[in-house]
């Protein structure tokens, strides 16, 4: 499995299925610091209606389209906040599984799994996880989250840096420290692309694809 993070929320991930697939693609000016997504993928999936999160007709088809086994593709509907929706309203958890491999965009979930939530994303081999808080869950909630279902690979989204991302939302320090104080995962710095998923259990930061 290749991973590219574009910047928030987006990434393209393409299966050894050959397979590709976008995640979360944001409009043009919708996330201070980052370029247009410019993205390519045989099939997208939204989270959410906000821009930031939800421009699908950006996505280009490939000039040679995926023709092998259709993926498996479960959507969870979880809450934008921990009012029940009343904020921000509804977001969509996705799994998608290709070619015996499992990829879980979060979207921006802002509250807590059920147990019969957790059970469906457990052990999957990729989690793309929000950490940023105020219209996501913090980074401390998203360590308690993988801590319940306990993916292979982490990879933290939806924070900003020092040049992207919106004032509001924090950065991925507290999630990373977490992470090293509990000892249980590696921690890789993997750049924008990752051309295949490491071994174990790893938290794999990479950097955004399209910073200005």
């Amino acid at each position: 499995m290749e991973v590219t993070y574009i910047g928030h929320a987006c990434f393209l991930i393409k299966f050894s299925t050959g397979l590709s697939v976008c995640f979360d693609p944001y409009a043009t000016g919708s996330v201070p610091g980052l370029a247009d997504a410019d993205v390519t993928a045989d099939e997208v999936f939204c989270s959410h209606s906000h821009a930031d999160h939800n421009d699908k007709e950006s996505v280009r088809t490939p000039e040679i389209p995926y023709n092998g086994p259709a993926p498996e593709v479960e959507i969870i509907q979880t809450f934008h906040d921990d009012v029940c929706g009343s904020k921000r309203g509804m977001n969509n958890i996705t799994i998608v599984r290709s070619g015996g491999e499992t990829a879980v965009h979060m979207g921006d979930i802002g509250c807590n799994l059920t147990q019969e939530q957790a059970d469906k994303i457990r052990g999957c081999d990729l989690l793309m996880i929000p950490v940023g808080g105020f219209f996501t869950i913090d980074c401390r909630k998203a360590f308690e989250i993988c801590g319940q279902i306990g993916p292979k690979v982490v990879v933290p989204m939806h924070y900003s840096g020092e040049s992207f991302g919106y004032d509001v939302i924090s950065g991925r320090e507290e999630f990373v420290e977490l992470i090293r104080s509990s000892g249980e995962r590696e921690i890789i710095n993997g750049g924008s692309v990752v051309p295949a998923l490491p071994d174990g259990k790893v938290l794999l930061l990479m950097e955004p694809l399209r910073i200005l």
